[in-house]
């Protein structure tokens, strides 16, 4: 298949390839133009993630730390006895399921109270994101396997708001955005009482989304500044434990791991991701000095459709531009 065809298949609406941090392909589909924004579903989530880092660096977060240090509001939830750590690695043990094909799973509840779904006539269920965390309730131990649920991405995003006194939105763009030169405005998705999402509710051009990737790739720097602290980058690189990530059954993520809320292959080339459903993606291939940013439309809220395509033909352009010096 040529990488023109895996595009097609894949639904993409933009892709953009970066090689030692020059644009060296960029194409767009359909609507989606250079400096319209695209959602970023769960790609939304490895923001946060770096965020959070950056937060521990700077002594505002303590990874080992109670939940509650932070959120006291979560108590009484699945979260009031979770250390931040297990909330940024996912390996909390929750109730809540990710389903996105059962009408009746958690995730749905996480969307009507965000706004992303219309709430339904009669609904007397939570309306506010942060109604719906502190109803969460716990099944299992914290801390003994990775399980993917928004939940947690949310929940960091609190703790992040608290430990450093600004919205997401702000946070982001002091710590982040004004700091990588992005061409155009970021745009959070809110709910009714204008909470952002911090699981997968952030837009942004493909260009500025590359733009991270790069960052992530150079050790944090851009432009010849330090905009993410290298131990943040080189922790997420590193990944997390995959005895823990196996349980949840990635068959087209043998071997793989999650880190702060980044997708880590472990392949020979290091490579790690931020994914997003639909199709959405941010990949960094260190070895071959290459950055992947995609965004899709692709029917499937999932990416197990994609990773067979994608993932080979990814790995076939690294290893091409390697080859290439």
């Amino acid at each position: 298949m040529t990488f023109a065809k895996m595009l097609e298949e894949t639904y993409t609406d933009g892709i953009a390839v970066l090689h030692r941090g020059k644009l060296i392909y960029e194409r767009y589909f359909g609507a989606l133009k250079p400096h319209k924004p695209h959602i970023g579903m769960s790609v939304t989530k490895s923001f946060t993630g770096v965020l959070a880092g950056i937060l521990v660096t700077e002594g505002k977060i303590d990874p080992q730390a109670p939940v509650t240090d932070y959120v006291p509001e979560l108590k009484a939830s699945a979260f009031g006895d979770a250390r931040v750590h297990e909330v940024m690695d996912m390996t909390t043990g929750l109730e809540y399921t990710e389903v996105y094909t059962d009408r009746n799973s958690h995730v749905w509840g996480l969307r009507r109270a965000n706004g992303m779904a219309p709430i339904p006539p009669n609904y007397d269920g939570p309306t506010t994101i942060f109604d719906f965390l502190v109803a969460q309730k716990k099944q299992g131990e914290h801390g003994k396997a990775f399980a993917y649920k928004t939940v947690n991405t949310d929940v960091l995003a609190w703790i992040c708001r608290r430990a450093s006194g600004l919205t997401l939105s702000d946070l982001l763009s002091e710590r982040i955005w004004t700091q990588i030169g992005a061409e155009e405005d970021a745009h959070y998705h809110v709910d009714r009482i204008g909470t952002e999402s911090g699981g997968g509710g952030l837009s942004t051009t493909l260009r500025d989304l590359a733009r991270f990737g790069e960052t992530m790739r150079n050790h944090g720097r851009f432009n010849g500044r330090q905009i993410v602290p290298s131990s943040v980058v080189e922790d997420i690189s590193r990944g997390g434990d995959p005895e823990k990530f196996k349980p949840a059954g990635y068959t087209t993520l043998p071997g793989a791991s999650y880190r702060n809320q980044w997708w880590v292959t472990h392949n020979p080339h290091g490579a790690y991701m931020a994914r997003g459903v639909h199709g959405q993606g941010i990949y960094v291939d260190p070895k071959a000095e290459m950055v992947i940013a995609r965004y899709a439309s692709h029917p499937v809220a999932g990416n197990a459709a994609n990773d067979p395509v994608t993932l080979p033909a990814y790995m076939a352009l690294a290893k091409a531009l390697i080859a290439g010096g």
